[in-house]
């Protein structure tokens, strides 16, 4: 028989909730509501003097092309970096969990990338493909491969993208590795028997198992390709050349530390949280149909 706790009052139970709920409080709901209140407002640099503007800052954000701009880069980034990272853990997890000579070594190489930071990370890309020091672009240019990041905009985007990926493969890995280690062997013994091949038995059984695992993934990495990717694309593009790498998260950041536009800055914060909410959201709303418990 497991034991439960009971409590006779309210007392006990808020009080352990006090210090997660006052994390929450102070670091979410504070910061969400002071960003709400500032997209109202339009303001000098300084701070000095303040306007109360109502919804002219989310106008003019909606009213310039660059904004846009960013919109589109912000979907070509996410997607790519997300079925990505996705597909390649997938792979590296199934070949991990096979019975192979220095299994656990493979393991922990391929976790350590994520104990990088995501600047530290930029750092290293632009090690190997800048255009003048790095040694894997001086290889592609011998192939006669006209790579340069700094002023082709799709190679830097294709940069940031593998970089991003490169960083978010080592968290998947393991909870993908995780999923697969929990199915009963007796399961995968069963369809052997049965005759079934092994890209069947992945499509028919392990991957529908994998559903729960693939799914809280998938929410995890549309939050990281939105906000977590900052430090990559700051590091390795700053968002050029000419905005080709500039996405919401860093259009947030240029334009209210750059630009001093603190009113559009905050505006431009509270769609991306809308956002990323109402796509949450769906997903729990359609996608986890899919998923089997």
């Amino acid at each position: 028989m497991q034991k439960y706790a009971h409590f006779k009052g309210l007392t006990i139970p808020l009080l352990l909730l006090l210090p997660q709920l006052a994390i929450t409080v102070v670091f979410f709901y504070w910061p969400a509501s002071q960003a709400v209140w500032q997209s109202f407002l339009l303001q000098d640099a300084f701070g000095i003097s303040t306007e109360f503007v109502w919804f002219e800052n989310y106008r003019d954000l909606f009213a310039k092309p660059e904004y846009y701009k960013a919109l589109i880069n912000t979907g070509i980034f996410s997607v790519f970096v997300a079925l990505l990272s996705l597909s390649l853990a997938l792979l590296f997890a199934v070949m991990a969990d096979r019975a192979i000579r220095g299994a656990e070594i493979y393991k922990t190489l391929l976790i350590w990338p994520y104990a990088v930071a995501p600047a530290i990370a930029g750092v290293l890309w632009i090690f190997m493909f800048d255009p003048s020091l790095g040694m894997l672009a001086r290889g592609l240019q011998s192939l006669g491969v006209a790579w340069n990041p700094r002023l082709n905009g799709n190679d830097a985007m294709t940069l940031v993208i593998l970089a991003a990926t490169w960083k978010q493969i080592s968290y998947n890995f393991l909870f993908f590795l995780a999923g697969l280690q929990s199915i009963p062997k007796s399961v995968i013994e069963a369809a052997v028997i049965d005759g079934a091949r092994p890209m069947r038995r992945f499509w028919t059984i392990v991957f529908p198992l994998l559903s729960p695992t693939t799914f809280f993934l998938l929410v995890v990495n549309l939050v990281y390709v939105f906000f977590d990717t900052f430090g990559i694309i700051d590091t390795v593009s700053g968002g050029g050349p000419s905005g080709a790498t500039e996405t919401l998260v860093y259009k947030v950041y240029s334009d209210g530390k750059g630009g001093t536009n603190l009113g559009g800055s905050a505006a431009q914060s509270v769609i991306l949280l809308a956002m990323v909410i109402a796509m949450t959201a769906f997903q729990f709303r359609f996608i986890e149909r899919k998923v089997n418990y």
